[in-house]
């Protein structure tokens, strides 16, 4: 009788798929040494673009002007067109990211990013800043698909690496650029002005 083997495959056809495990692996950004200026303002202007190593080949694109950066993580579109997302105050990025990496086996694919900016908050007084975890989605080999799903205040949050972390493991995935909303925590110190511009 043939059933209940039958059975047996249906049944273990409709369990859910494991799920990849998660883990963290960091590197750091190094402009003088590591990374490469592929445009920039030969007019004496304070624009330029630079490409840089991260996680296994990956590559960090940072757009710079006007004392704000806007960062690609991850393979760009075809044809390199990013859209600039920052902070509409003067911003910088800290050196290191955290990669989210998702293991199935021998096969790992970092899907998210996790950086610090530091963002100016008033603007007559440089040393004050919002500390911001900023969790982005990796642009993929032939997909090229990346941007900003998540901002999380660090200043006066304790548990902020935590909350990035979480974001990006569960939100990353199936999020659309510039179609979803981008996941918000502010706490108790204000979120800075972002922005999108679309090309």
């Amino acid at each position: 009788m043939r059933y209940p083997l039958v059975l047996f495959f249906l049944t273990v056809l409709s369990l859910p798929a494991a799920a990849a495990e998660m883990k963290s692996e960091y590197t750091d950004i190094d402009f003088e040494k590591s990374c490469s200026s592929f445009s920039a303002n030969q007019e004496g202007g304070d624009f330029a673009n630079f490409v840089c190593p991260g996680w296994r080949g990956y590559p960090v694109v940072y757009y710079t002007g006007d004392l704000r950066e806007s960062v690609f993580y991850g393979f760009p579109p075809a044809g390199g067109d990013t859209v600039w997302e920052s902070f509409s105050a003067f911003n910088s990025t800290a050196p290191k990211i955290e990669w989210r990496i998702e293991v199935d086996g021998d096969r790992q694919v970092p899907i998210a990013a996790i950086h610090r900016w530091s963002v100016s908050s008033d603007p007559d007084d440089s040393e004050k800043k919002t500390e911001v975890l900023v969790v982005e989605k990796v642009g993929q080999i032939g997909v090229g698909e990346g941007c900003t799903v998540g901002l999380v205040v660090a200043s006066g949050n304790p548990k902020a690496n935590e909350t990035a972390r979480k974001i990006a493991d569960e939100q990353v995935r199936d999020f659309a650029c510039g179609a979803d909303e981008r996941v918000v925590v502010s706490g108790d110190v204000a979120l800075p002005d972002f922005d999108r511009q679309e090309n």
